[in-house]
């Protein structure tokens, strides 16, 4: 059995789920985890920020419900307004950091979310990325290449397939997958001791 996280790194409940994520992994070392990213802000949602009115007050229930913080830098990208998220770059982004350290795939997502969320960086920019790769301890250079190939944006591709092809309408999403069983573990905001027991009754 493996747990699937399926998130979009530019989506505020998933921030606010890095919480629960880092606790259930923790807890459950012996279990896999293969990351997935969503394409929530794709095509023609790929608008300024400022066009999404219900940002901030999203925000504050997140915070309230799992204690995510928002940060300065954040924060004034929300008040500027012209900022435009783009999940497919977001994707490359994720794609590059799970292909250079495979085996940290869950922290590293939460690492890039932690960027935008909480330091305000574009996930579309390299210079976030290496960052992200140096705060963490890897090989920059090898981050900053894979973000830049041309066969990562396939991979992003791949991810929103897979993405739907588990039947995910929303993120984040925590799944345990064995063989061709898939069961829901959390959709949107959970505990980890509420993923524990569904974890529980899974392994039963």
């Amino acid at each position: 059995m493996k747990l699937v996280y399926v998130f979009d790194a530019y989506c505020g409940w998933s921030h606010g789920f890095s919480g629960t994520l880092r606790e259930v992994t923790a807890r459950h070392p012996e279990l896999p985890v293969e990351v997935v990213s969503g394409g929530l802000f794709t095509g023609t949602r790929r608008v300024p920020i400022r066009e999404f009115g219900y940002v901030q007050g999203a925000n504050a229930k997140i915070g309230e419900l799992t204690g995510a913080e928002f940060g300065d830098g954040y924060e004034r990208l929300i008040a500027e307004g012209s900022f435009v998220m783009d999940s497919e770059a977001a994707a490359r982004g994720v794609a590059a950091l799970r292909q250079t350290a495979p085996d940290r795939a869950a922290e590293l997502a939460t690492a890039l979310q932690h960027a935008f969320y909480v330091d305000g960086l574009s996930l579309s920019d390299p210079a976030t990325y290496r960052t992200v790769a140096e705060a963490t301890g890897l090989n920059a250079e090898a981050v900053l290449a894979a973000f830049a190939a041309p066969e990562t944006r396939t991979t992003a591709e791949i991810d929103f397939r897979r993405a739907a092809a588990l039947g995910v309408t929303g993120f984040p999403t925590l799944l345990a997958v064995d063989g061709d069983c898939i069961t829901p573990l959390a959709y949107g905001h959970a505990t980890a001791d509420e993923v524990g027991e569904r974890l529980a009754a899974v392994a039963a």
